[in-house]
């Protein structure tokens, strides 16, 4: 600018005395000069224990050979770390941005107050499980499936597949639960656990509620139309449909059974909750149990 002849006088002004007359910093022009003339900046501060490229590439194969689909960058981040990959979690959600990694979410809507406004979650194992059932298409029509799951853990306790969604069948996954957790199945044999439910007619039935009452199992109803009390059982349908009912096809409903077993197996052993610093359903189970023991 400094160089440049004005057209209208043919006279060269110099940069200090544009600037002065525009009220523009000279600092201004000259940062912007250095910018336009640089050919890439990188990004200030350390580098880390490897490269961006080098990152992405592990990324993607955690994403590979990951069992679920669905895992946010803050689960990424925990997996790099066992697998010794020392980095942040904002580094880790900055690549996976820029290059289309993280899970696709759903946006909310605005609502006004809220009926419940504390925690579902529990401080120790089966004191509350949550049920709930959806529905999947296979070879032989329509399916039902009805899940139980813990509210401290993130547990499957229970998985069920059957035909026709009733009463009768909603209860099974439930008597699974009891049979394994206290090993046997009787009457208030699981006295002090509570079971959280919607009001479908499947769980208020007169069935179904004498069949908890006869085992010990206080019910407790979610709040209505606040989907957010039976949050348990729905976070895990979503896992469930994401990683098994929605990618693969079933012949048979006794093909989606056996099936439902392995993925139960699979996420109580695999899948890793944040909120018990990235711990496996039964890791967190096998731990309280352990103390139990030796407070006992």
């Amino acid at each position: 600018m400094s160089r440049r002849v004005s057209p209208a006088t043919n006279r060269v002004y110099g940069l200090q005395r544009v600037t002065r007359v525009w009220s523009v910093s000279r600092a201004t022009i000259y940062r912007h000069r250095r910018r336009s003339e640089a050919s890439e900046r990188r990004r200030p501060g350390p580098l880390g224990a490897m490269a961006d490229e080098e990152l992405v590439r592990a990324i993607r194969q955690l994403l590979t050979a990951s069992p679920f689909h669905g895992e946010g960058y803050r689960k990424l981040w925990a997996r790099l770390r066992f697998a010794g990959v020392r980095t942040s979690r904002r580094r880790v959600l900055r690549l996976m941005r820029d290059h289309g990694l993280l899970a696709h979410q759903r946006m909310g809507r605005p609502r006004g107050s809220r009926a419940h406004d504390g925690t579902i979650t529990t401080e120790r194992v089966d004191a509350m499980w949550g049920t709930d059932l959806t529905s999947v298409m296979t070879g032989k029509g329509q399916a039902a499936v009805f899940v139980a799951v813990d509210h401290c853990s993130a547990e499957c306790v229970g998985l069920h597949a059957c035909r026709r969604a009733d009463r009768f069948e909603a209860l099974e996954p439930v008597r699974q639960g009891v049979r394994e957790r206290f090993a046997a199945f009787g009457k208030n044999l699981a006295s002090g656990l509570a079971l959280r439910h919607d009001h479908g007619s499947q769980y208020v039935s007169h069935h179904f509620q004498a069949e908890i009452r006869f085992l010990g199992i206080a019910s407790s109803p979610a709040f209505v139309r606040e989907p957010e009390g039976n949050g348990c059982a729905e976070r895990f349908i979503r896992v469930l449909k994401e990683n098994l009912l929605w990618v693969r096809r079933f012949a048979t409903i006794e093909e989606l059974r056996l099936d439902l077993i392995a993925f139960q197996q699979t996420y109580n052993r695999s899948w890793i909750v944040e909120r018990h610093d990235y711990r496996t359903p039964a890791q967190v189970r096998a731990g309280q149990l352990g103390r139990m023991h030796m407070a006992a």
